[in-house]
């Protein structure tokens, strides 16, 4: 008798554990799309950013950018050396079932940019100390800031292009 309650009480402690999950899932569910901070969209870039290995220009159309990519840079990201002219888009990072998926700059986790007709995509953020780890979170890229990842030698590096005025 004594072991029927105690399996009838873990089975009611599993069941509302079950529960219990399923609605904390159901209020936290924001669909397959990227966080909001809720904040108005902030305008897009625009004027001339720079980092030690290259520069990045935004007209503040959303969507047309001029770099200027060093031969380290080139190494580390995958794109062409010297000056281009292409077009951008920060996206999401990889979001099930669809993939990466365009997202305002204060919540992106990635930056494509589009030259000569091929894409690279940038990973967005910023290096632990040791550069075993990197980490993104909303409002890593700023109006004044874009701060991109790279592996180099086996560790994570940041190169952080500042706005200049």
């Amino acid at each position: 008798m004594r072991a029927r309650r105690i399996l009838a009480l873990l089975l009611c402690l599993v069941i509302a554990a079950v529960a219990a999950v399923v609605i904390i899932q159901k209020v936290t569910d924001r669909g397959n799309s990227p966080p909001d901070p809720g904040t108005p969209v902030p305008d897009p870039h625009t004027g001339y950013f720079e980092s030690e290995l290259g520069s990045m220009t935004f007209n503040g159309d959303g969507s047309s950018i001029r770099i200027n990519v060093s031969e380290k840079l080139a190494e580390l990201s995958g794109l062409p050396q010297g000056d281009h002219t292409g077009t951008y888009e920060f996206l999401s990072g990889d979001l099930p079932p669809h993939g990466s998926v365009p997202v305002r700059y204060d919540v992106a986790h990635e930056l494509r940019i589009s030259l000569d007709g091929k894409d690279t995509v940038l990973q967005i953020g910023i290096a632990s100390e040791d550069g075993k780890t990197y980490s993104v979170a909303w409002e890593t890229v700023s109006e004044g800031e874009i701060p991109l990842v790279f592996k180099e030698d086996g560790k994570y590096v940041t190169v952080t292009f500042d706005r200049m005025l």
